[in-house]
């Protein structure tokens, strides 16, 4: 087998990781990486992946928690904050790696049986993104079809856009793009006109009762569900990025409406996240900005635990972040 160059020192984090080096959001320089290894004898025999070309995840696991299951991913959006992500993304890096090995000796995503995938050893460019594209796949489908952690949990995305941009029988040797550090110059300004929050009612009689939210007071999700899906369980969210792309999420996400509504309804007559007791909750129905934020805030619990502590959908799956922030500035 011979030796794997991929990407120079500057772009991937390929070997010796067995001990990892943690890529912090604050941080300037870019991950160190080394020279890759041939896939043992025991990856070969199982079908298990050789851990040196398992790319680092790109930032250290729940950095920044919240308290509400919220943590800053590795992507910064157009605003140059930090995307959040389910404090459960990534995933610890055996566990990941133990589901990429499953996948690859299955051929396909387990979970996602229709997404079928390959983990070649060599160095070109198209063997590289064969590699990158099963581990997120096998990323964004760790739990169902399409259920899984979304990309920005990661510099993935990144990379994959630099390997693209390079012929794919060859072997690219181009720098890496650094981890996003505190930027030093303003951030591109926000969208100016982001979607007015609900306007607020007083809650029905049968939700009153029942514990129940009242659907008017909702706030829809923003976007169509699974836009522009690429097969993989990967499909646009509703935030873009700072290059003016489309954040991607779990195609899984955001849930089914009713579904989502059934959920927040639980977690508001129990006072707390059902599936994360720790975050606790509130769900008022008057008209003031602080009452609005405290529904809004409600909402983004829900459904950044929805199966589990952190385990969820990111907020980028909605357009909350752009209203959360809007209804920020009144108070």
């Amino acid at each position: 087998m011979r030796s794997f160059p991929l990407l120079t020192p500057a772009l991937f984090a390929l070997a010796a990781l067995a001990a990892p080096t943690p890529c912090l959001p604050s941080s300037s320089a870019p991950p160190a990486a080394a020279a890759s290894a041939p896939p043992t004898l025991e990856a070969v025999a199982t079908g298990g992946v050789d851990p040196s070309l398992v790319l680092q995840f790109g930032n250290n696991p729940n950095p920044n928690p919240d308290g509400t299951g919220n943590c800053d991913g590795a992507v910064k959006d157009a605003s140059g904050n930090f995307i959040k992500v389910p404090c459960a993304c990534p995933p610890d890096r055996q566990t990941f790696i133990n589901d990429l090995s499953a996948n690859v000796a299955a051929g396909h995503a387990v979970n996602n049986p229709s997404v079928t995938l390959s983990f070649p050893s060599g160095d070109t460019a198209g063997e590289q993104l064969a590699r990158l594209q099963a581990m997120i796949d096998t990323m964004q489908n760790l739990n169902g079809p399409g259920q899984g952690c979304p990309i920005a949990a990661t510099n993935w995305g990144a990379i994959q856009k630099q390997l693209t941009s390079v012929p794919a029988s060859s072997t690219p040797a181009v720098a890496a793009p650094p981890p996003p550090a505190a930027s030093s110059a303003p951030p591109p300004a926000a969208p100016a006109a982001p979607p007015p929050a609900a306007p607020s009612a007083p809650a029905s009689s049968a939700a009153a009762t029942t514990g129940g939210v009242d659907p008017s007071l909702v706030l829809q999700f923003g976007n169509n569900p699974n836009p522009n899906p690429d097969g993989t369980g990967n499909c646009d969210g509703a935030v873009k990025d700072a290059s003016g792309n489309f954040i991607k999420v779990p195609c899984a996400c955001p849930p089914d409406r009713q579904t989502f509504i059934n959920d927040l309804s639980a977690n508001v007559a129990a006072g707390h996240a059902v599936h994360n007791p720790s975050v606790t909750l509130s769900f008022p129905s008057g008209n003031t900005v602080s009452e609005q934020l405290a529904r809004l805030q409600a909402q983004i619990d829900t459904m950044q635990n929805l199966n589990g502590p952190g385990q969820g959908c990111p907020i980028a799956a909605t357009n909350w972040g752009a209203i959360q922030q809007q209804l920020t500035s009144q108070l």
